[in-house]
């Protein structure tokens, strides 16, 4: 009897399901959901809670490299996570406008991305936990003994964002949406540190005509087979 991954890595391009299947994952099998754009956003309110300019990139790089990011189980219903700094729980601050406006300038400085990879590593390795990112089976743990990555047309992932966005800005249109994804595919697929792409052991699934439910049963049936 094979025995059950203790570390899930997801990754794929933005809008192609993986928080909702590291969600449902991690309930699953009880394990740490881990998204890893959560450091992102804390070094983020690390350097706007300091003297640092945002633009600045080697102090904003300096204070990824010394900030201590924990991400633990959440402390109450309504998270999905805790996310704390030095000790300090910033989970709900990390999602302030000041913030949102800012985490696209830090998150784009090589220097923050390798040390992000090492704070996600060294939490990952504690294992039990699913790991949703875009480098994270080719660069932060290409040891995970399950890697997922999900893939969909842009058209399909457009849709899908914009049935999200709507919610919060009704005025927001699928061209413009269409866009923004191409966009960041192009970041994300051509950027010199740690680019989008599947780790040569990953199971892909294509997702367009899929449910998130048939998503979540392949990759459980794909636990069973680790």
């Amino acid at each position: 009897m094979s025995k059950q991954p203790n570390i899930i890595a997801i990754d794929g391009p933005a809008a192609s399901g993986k928080s909702t299947l590291g969600e449902r994952l991690a309930k699953h099998f009880g394990y740490l959901y881990f998204d890893t754009g959560v450091m992102y956003r804390a070094v983020t309110w690390a350097v706007l809670h300091s003297s640092c300019d945002v633009r600045d990139e080697i102090a904003v790089t300096k204070i990824a490299e010394n900030t201590q990011i924990e991400v633990l189980p959440p402390s109450a219903a309504c998270r999905k996570y805790d996310v704390l700094i030095d000790g300090r729980d910033i989970t709900d601050e990390i999602r302030s406008p000041e913030v949102e406006a800012m985490v696209s300038v830090v998150s784009a400085y090589p220097g923050v991305r390798r040390a992000m990879s090492l704070q996600q590593r060294r939490i990952g390795l504690r294992g039990n936990v699913v790991m949703v990112g875009r480098d994270i089976g080719t660069v932060v743990l290409p040891e995970a003994p399950l890697k997922v990555y999900l893939e969909a047309s842009v058209e399909v992932r457009a849709k899908r964002r914009l049935l999200e966005v709507k919610q919060r800005d009704p005025q927001m249109s699928y061209e413009e949406v269409l866009q923004a994804l191409m966009r960041r595919d192009e970041i994300d697929s051509t950027r010199s540190v740690a680019p989008l792409r599947p780790a040569d052991d990953a199971h892909i699934i294509h997702t367009d005509n899929l449910t998130i439910e048939e998503v979540v049963r392949k990759v459980i049936d794909l636990s069973r087979g680790v």
